[in-house]
């Protein structure tokens, strides 16, 4: 054969034998044991190791006191004080163990331990795929990661992610609460929860529950959606979206917020709720809305901002900009409201105005002053430029009383005794048993005072200087009939619960059930992995 043609040849096969070597598994190299045997009787094919063993794959070191090494098949089994080793990332220990250097898999029994640098992992079996870099087991299990103890049936450890995946009952043991799911990822090195599926967060403060959530076990920071709520002893926090600070004891409430009191039998909905328990307060604003529950009835307080401040018996409602309030037998609306539990004292500031049966009442200060024993309404102050009018049942007219003050007495939730103090004036029309009209009595004295029945004046008295008379219909004009001032503001009247609102919060409210609506019609998807998460440890190097 020429010998160039010889040189060639040799060169080509070099280089596929290359080629094929580099395909195949790296065979496992024994750097040393005390003793080495063959016993083709009790163990064919196979090296009998003893003492001290090292044992090394492509980046991994298997050390024990006996091992049997299976030539042919790249196979090793180990026994006694068996410790696998991968670079700093990984160490896993058992009393027996077996790996397979074609498969680069490893399995572990025996009070198997697995450690990283962030968590242990204790249980009865591990197993251990390089190629994908997973261990998982099948056996109880318990992780300690500094502060937390994780406990499960099952699971996996993704080495790479540093990220351990439970898909069976898992439990998070935490000094301060307990976090239970059947589908949790728990990121040990960021120490990063996320919950997928019913899952809870026990505390001696509070209980929660979500469907998908997201919790950092070291900020104790959460974030749940999905049919999520926070549950203290007193209150209920519900919304799609919730923030949770367990450090500041603070809460946020996202679309659809529902704030339910059980001691004080009030709610407070709205699409954003901001909570802070160490201090008993709340802020909610988007179409926000206070319901307290007052024998069989309800009183709604609307105002773009509410804050309810303060602990049990001496909690504070306020509420801003545009309030507007309705009870079955009242309503109003003003700039403002302050209402305090502990002097059962409501304020209406800032051009009040009062619905009551027929009545219509405004002034300068307007307070509503309750009972706390009876939990009733018990009076109305109205103090500067007060005006109570009704519309005549039956004609055109108003019935109007006006004067400096209004003190008024409530009877089963309306007025029923009001007296006007000073520069007291009133038009009021007459009528008989028939609901014919008699006249129309116009007067002027220092006080008066009302007794009102069914929403109709039942009597009327005067109290000194009286100057005045009743009038036949037809002997006083028309401009004689209505007191400086009047100003008849039906049609702004709230007649139901609804009409606490304006439009374009309602239009808002639409949107926003809408969009929840369509949220939860969707498929329930783990939540996605924050960037915080994935780069955890370059924001450790980087500090």
């Amino acid at each position: 054969m020429n010998k160039s043609l010889f040189f060639i040849c040799y060169s080509l096969l070099i280089l596929c034998s290359k080629s094929i070597w580099a395909q195949s598994p790296k065979k496992i190299i024994i750097e040393h044991s005390d003793y080495a045997d063959v016993n083709q009787i009790e163990i064919p094919d196979a090296f009998l190791l003893t003492g001290n063993v090292i044992v090394n794959h492509d980046g991994i070191v298997l050390t024990c006191n006996k091992a049997y090494y299976f030539q042919k098949e790249n196979y090793i089994k180990a026994f006694g004080n068996v410790q696998l080793v991968q670079g700093d990332t990984l160490y896993l220990n058992s009393r027996y163990a077996e790996y397979n250097g074609n498969l680069k898999q490893a399995f572990a029994t025996g009070d198997a331990v697995m450690s990283s640098p962030d968590a242990t992992l204790a249980t009865d079996t591990i197993n251990f795929n390089r190629n994908t870099q997973e261990v998982y087991y099948n056996t109880k299990g318990v992780i300690n990661n500094k502060e937390n103890t994780l406990t499960s049936k099952s699971g996996k450890y993704y080495v790479e992610q540093k990220k351990f995946q439970f898909l069976t009952a898992v439990t998070i043991t935490n000094p301060t609460y307990v976090i239970k799911s059947n589908h949790l990822d728990y990121f040990s090195n960021s120490g990063h929860s996320y919950l997928f599926g019913p899952s809870t967060i026990t505390s001696k403060k509070n209980y929660i529950y979500t469907e998908k959530g997201f919790y950092d076990t070291k900020k104790n920071l959460g974030h749940f959606l999905r049919k999520s709520y926070i549950k203290y002893e007193d209150r209920l926090i519900e919304g799609d979206s919730l923030y949770y600070d367990r450090g500041r004891e603070f809460a946020s409430a996202t679309r659809n917020v529902k704030i339910t009191d059980s001691i004080n039998r009030g709610v407070v909905k709205g699409h954003y709720a901001e909570l802070y328990k160490k201090v008993d307060s709340m802020y909610v604003t988007k179409r926000a809305v206070a319901i307290n529950f007052v024998q069989n009835d309800s009183v709604y307080i609307h105002g773009k901002k509410l804050m309810v401040t303060g602990k049990e018996g001496n909690r504070i409602i306020r509420a801003f900009n545009n309030v507007r309030f309705f009870k079955t037998d009242m309503s109003g609306k003003c700039d403002s409201i302050h209402s305090s539990s502990k002097t059962a004292l409501t304020k209406l500031i800032g051009n009040p105005i009062l619905w009551n049966g027929e009545n219509q009442i405004t002034g300068d200060i307007m307070h509503l002053i309750g009972n706390n024993t009876t939990q009733q309404l018990d009076s109305l102050k109205v103090l500067n430029n007060t005006f109570l009018v009704s519309k005549d049942t039956l004609g055109t007219g108003y019935n109007q009383v006006k004067g400096l003050n209004l003190y008024g007495k409530f009877k089963e939730g309306k007025l029923h005794d009001v007296d006007i103090v000073k520069n007291a004036e009133v038009v009021y029309y007459m009528r008989n048993d028939a609901q014919e009209l008699i006249g129309i009595n116009k007067n002027v004295s220092s006080k008066i005072n009302l007794i009102i029945e069914n929403n109709a004046v039942e009597t009327i008295t005067f109290f000194n200087q009286v100057d005045g008379d009743i009038f036949p219909e037809e002997e006083l004009p028309e401009n004689g009939r209505k007191l400086k001032g009047l100003l008849w503001r039906g049609d702004e009247r709230i007649k139901s619960k609804e009409d606490i609102f304006p439009l374009e919060e309602n239009e808002l409210n639409d949107k926003l059930i809408k969009e929840g609506k369509a949220e939860d019609a969707k498929e329930n998807v783990p939540m996605k992995i924050r960037k915080e998460t994935l780069n955890y440890d370059k924001k450790k190097k980087k500090k």
